[in-house]
């Protein structure tokens, strides 16, 4: 299984998603602001990294967990990715690709924009962080749904396989 968190950065809200899911930030509590700012792709990817999957770790369930930056394109890179996947896997069960934009707040739109677009690092990354953190509960509970997903997913599968061998 592949789990992909994409937004139009990919370094706020499905850098912290995707580390949520990963279990490198905690899902029941608010990280601090140093958790935030130590992670490798919060704030810090380039235009250079827009389209390429980066891989955040592994989840409970066994899933690659990855972010992706699609800028204001979904369908030029989420089509393809979906693409490859059904021809690789015969179909697109065990994908799931997320997208976080629902989470972002307006602090996290003016900071990122003023850190990733204008470089503008100084003021920028202090207003995204903050917003990050006001929208963090509502980030991991898109994290808890999925998961959940998942879960099903994984039982209804394995119910499947049972049935096929009685």
């Amino acid at each position: 299984m592949i789990v992909i968190y994409q937004d139009v950065g990919g370094c706020h809200s499905s850098a912290v998603a995707a580390n949520i899911h990963a279990n490198k930030l905690p899902i029941d509590k608010v990280p601090t602001e140093k958790e935030l700012l130590t992670l490798p792709t919060f704030d810090k990817l380039e235009k250079k990294d827009t389209a390429h999957l980066i891989y955040i770790g592994k989840d409970e369930f066994g899933s690659a967990v990855y972010t992706i930056s699609r800028r204001y394109k979904p369908n030029m890179v989420l089509n393809p990715l979906t693409d490859m996947y059904k021809v690789l896997n015969g179909d697109t069960d065990g994908l799931y690709i997320i997208n976080t934009d629902p989470t972002v707040n307006t602090l996290m739109k003016i900071g990122g924009f003023s850190s990733r677009q204008l470089h503008l690092v100084s003021f920028g990354r202090p207003i995204v962080t903050y917003g990050t953190l006001k929208a963090y509960n509502k980030i991991a509970d898109l994290v808890r749904q999925i998961k959940e997903q998942i879960r099903l997913d994984l039982e209804h599968k394995n119910r499947l396989e049972r049935n096929s061998y009685s």
